[in-house]
């Protein structure tokens, strides 16, 4: 059975409806680069990350969306979706719930799928800086996809292969930390590593406040696999420019 993204996308929003009523913090971004004349390309990325905290559960909602394409085709489609849920034990302790989903178009996988549980510490959490970190055991599901392309690069075809699953360890980390009152640096590491390979996301990003409520953030991020399929590369990188929303 195919991974169904939209499937994900109704499941994540079925688990957060039960604090769905309750007010939600974090921030959602959005870039664009238009250029024409010479040379003509079109890209976007947008992030939304939302977070919910109550007495006793912590939720987190976090999707992504890229895309971009030159003046003859498309060179970037990429879509993701986590939710983890944490059952707070004591003031920094949690045990937590996982679930993340992703189609990259371009990266050698037509699909990834992992459910995760395990701990979540919270070791820094004050006025300028937070710091929390996530490790656990879940269970993944893939499907390689061989890409065949002109010398352009453009996509030719697409050959999926067999669906592959397995145990994986995961590790999550947030970090924030506030130089000023107008300027943050953050950074959010994911790691998930399984007997087939060990996949890392890693975003870096810094904000600058243009009033209360917007911001433009510059961020870099890496998306590394250390098997990759066939004439896949194993390492992406992606530079941003964001006006980001702050929701408070």
């Amino acid at each position: 059975m195919s991974f169904n993204f939209r499937s994900f996308l109704l499941a994540a929003a079925v688990l957060a409806a039960p604090v769905a009523q309750a007010q939600w913090s974090g921030k959602a971004e959005l870039g664009v680069m238009l250029s024409g004349g010479n040379t003509e390309a079109k890209s976007a990325n947008t992030k939304v990350d939302l977070t919910h905290e109550g007495a006793k559960w912590k939720n987190n909602v976090y999707a992504a969306a890229q895309y971009g394409e030159n003046a003859d085709f498309a060179t970037a489609e990429r879509y993701e979706a986590r939710y983890q849920a944490d059952l707070k034990l004591t003031d920094k302790l949690s045990w937590f719930f996982g679930l993340r989903g992703e189609e990259d178009r371009f990266s050698g996988f037509r699909y990834q799928a992992t459910a995760s549980t395990g701990v979540s510490y919270q070791w820094i959490e004050n006025p300028t800086t937070k710091f929390d970190t996530s490790v656990g055991v879940g269970y993944r599901k893939l499907q390689p996809q061989t890409l065949i392309k002109a010398d352009s690069g453009e996509v030719l075809a697409r050959i999926s292969g067999e669906d592959d699953s397995g145990i994986v360890g995961t590790l999550g980390s947030n970090y924030e930390h506030a130089f000023s009152d107008s300027t943050k640096i953050t950074n959010k590491l994911l790691v998930e590593s399984g007997g087939d390979n060990t996949a890392v996301q890693d975003d870096l990003a810094l904000a600058v406040s243009i009033n209360e409520t917007l911001a433009l953030a510059v961020g870099i991020g890496a998306r590394y696999n250390s098997d990759p399929p066939p004439l896949a590369e194993s390492t992406d990188t992606l530079f941003t420019v964001n006006l980001v929303y702050n929701i408070k």
